[in-house]
């Protein structure tokens, strides 16, 4: 019997064709032996399906479930999730790749930390649809350690001012999402949420070391965040008045002003009035 927890990876494919074979076999190849793999595939359109299945058929320990519609992705992660199992998480997009030590690394962090840690993240290389790489995430020096180390522990206030986390290198408790009831289904994107109601509640934990690759591709959602009509924006306001209400002293309002500032001038450069109006009542109102 496997006494080691067992981790879930829930893979979240939408048309990456190109790339879903190579991240669903980093999940599977890693070298931490007590895994879930669940594949969610959000009713793609360029043949991913086909590939799905393939993979399904090669390697049957794989759980798949093929959405009857495009959902978005916060609704199919919680799809994905009501059939996982594990004690802790990762959310892995299709078009990334995990690195083999990645879920050894997670779990052996969590296992050495205090109880209230609830979100383990790494460096990450950036790489393109070729996979050549582009960068590091954090710049690094000559021994591949990340120059400038980001915030760790209580990084409420840090997350709310500014991005600073690749979301692919994240790693969670299971007790975690269970607090926060899965991903909001009413957003577009569920980062930021996630890293502000998530801080609010655990501490986060970082090792300096590049454990995953992420994939920068022009129709992204991080590459369409600011443009004209973009729900990300939307997203992104809703998720500002529950950081409103989440607050709890001084700081944490300045931080706040801070964040909505930066937002209302994106508003401004990408034409969108009614939601520059909206942010304006916001400030007004803290």
């Amino acid at each position: 019997m496997n006494t080691q927890p067992l981790v879930s990876i829930i893979c979240l494919c939408y048309n990456h064709k190109p790339f879903i074979e190579e991240a669903v076999i980093s999940a599977l190849k890693q070298s931490y032996n007590n895994l879930e793999i669940i594949v969610v595939d959000d009713f793609s359109t360029d043949g991913s399906q086909d590939v799905i299945q393939s993979l399904s058929a090669k390697y049957p320990e794989i759980k798949v479930l093929l959405l009857d519609r495009n959902y978005g992705n916060t609704v199919a992660f919680n799809r994905g999730f009501e059939l996982a199992n594990g004690s802790f998480i990762i959310d892995l997009a299709t078009d990334d790749v995990l690195y083999p030590k990645r879920v050894e690394v997670g779990v052996r962090e969590f296992i050495n930390s205090e109880d209230n840690m609830g979100v383990h993240f790494t460096n990450a290389q950036l790489i393109d649809k070729n996979s050549e790489v582009i960068r590091t995430f954090y710049e690094v020096d000559g021994i591949g350690h990340a120059k400038t180390s980001p915030p760790a522990g209580d990084i409420y206030i840090e997350l709310i001012q500014r991005f600073f986390i690749c979301p692919p290198t994240m790693m969670y408790r299971r007790d975690v999402i269970e607090r926060l009831n899965g991903y909001d289904e009413t957003l577009h994107y569920e980062d930021f949420d996630f890293w502000i109601r998530s801080s609010r509640l655990f501490h986060y934990l970082y090792t300096d070391q590049v454990l995953v690759k992420r994939r920068i591709l022009p129709y992204s959602h991080s590459s369409s965040q600011f443009k004209i009509g973009s729900r990300h924006m939307i997203s992104t306001y809703k998720v500002c008045q529950k950081i409103k209400a989440l607050n709890r002293t001084e700081a944490e309002n300045r931080a706040l002003k801070k964040r909505i500032r930066y937002e209302m001038k994106q508003c401004l450069r990408w034409l969108n009035p009614s939601l520059f109006f909206s942010y304006y009542q916001l400030l007004r109102s803290i």
